[in-house]
């Protein structure tokens, strides 16, 4: 047993060895970014806590996601939003079910279990970023494509799909800095303007062109 006198600086010892962040974990951890989104700066929160709870699953995860994020910090795409993070979130999940079809092929159950858990972290995190709903993006969508129309009729040039989206989550859109995947509300632009009265007559138009002509009788 240590001496009274010792025993102080053994707990003290103690306490420092499992509250040690390495210098590279650190760096991740740290918070000070002013810009950082809502879910990095938890992440990089938990990255101490799973370190100091042994948590092996959640700290896989903290740590590649962290590696992610840095990696992308020195290319031209940083990711600086929950929506990016989600995006990322969601490609490591679809990984993840891709390994452990793999996996469960090659009858290695333990690693098929190790995929599931990390699955479960992953998608935690994801269900942590509220979204705008599919009924609040239809709607904007449809007000530009309305908007569309009108200038149509008074004589201007038809919007195209990109331009649409460009209104949207452009500068000054309805839909900018919201939560919203690009992929989604192109997703629903494309079903709102393939009903568009411009776009079944261009469809029309296009079908008739293509028709082979009739002999005369």
């Amino acid at each position: 047993m240590a001496p009274l006198a010792f025993r102080p600086l053994l707990r003290s010892s103690i306490r420092a060895r499992y509250s040690y962040i390495c210098p590279h974990c650190r760096h991740y951890a740290s918070a000070s970014t002013p810009s950082a989104p809502p879910l990095l700066l938890r992440i990089r929160s938990d990255l101490k806590t799973a370190m100091q709870q042994k948590d092996k699953t959640r700290l896989a995860v903290v740590r590649a996601l962290l590696a992610d994020v840095t990696n992308a910090a020195k290319t031209s795409s940083p990711i600086q939003t929950d929506m990016q993070l989600l995006s990322l979130l969601r490609k490591r999940v679809a990984a993840a079910q891709t390994a452990k079809a793999e996996f469960a092929g090659a009858g290695r159950q333990d690693l098929v279990e190790q995929e599931e858990q990390q699955a479960k972290v992953l998608e935690e995190y994801a269900g942590g970023v509220e979204t705008l709903g599919a009924d609040s993006v239809r709607d904007a969508v449809q007000r530009v494509v309305d908007e569309g129309k009108a200038a149509l009729a008074a004589g201007a040039k038809a919007a195209n799909k990109g331009d649409v989206l460009k209104k949207l989550l452009g500068a000054g859109g309805s839909l900018e800095g919201k939560n919203v995947e690009r992929s989604e509300v192109a997703r629903i632009v494309k079903q709102i303007m393939g009903q568009t009265p411009c776009d079944s007559l261009e469809a029309a138009q296009t079908a008739r062109s293509h028709q082979p002509s009739t002999p005369d009788a």
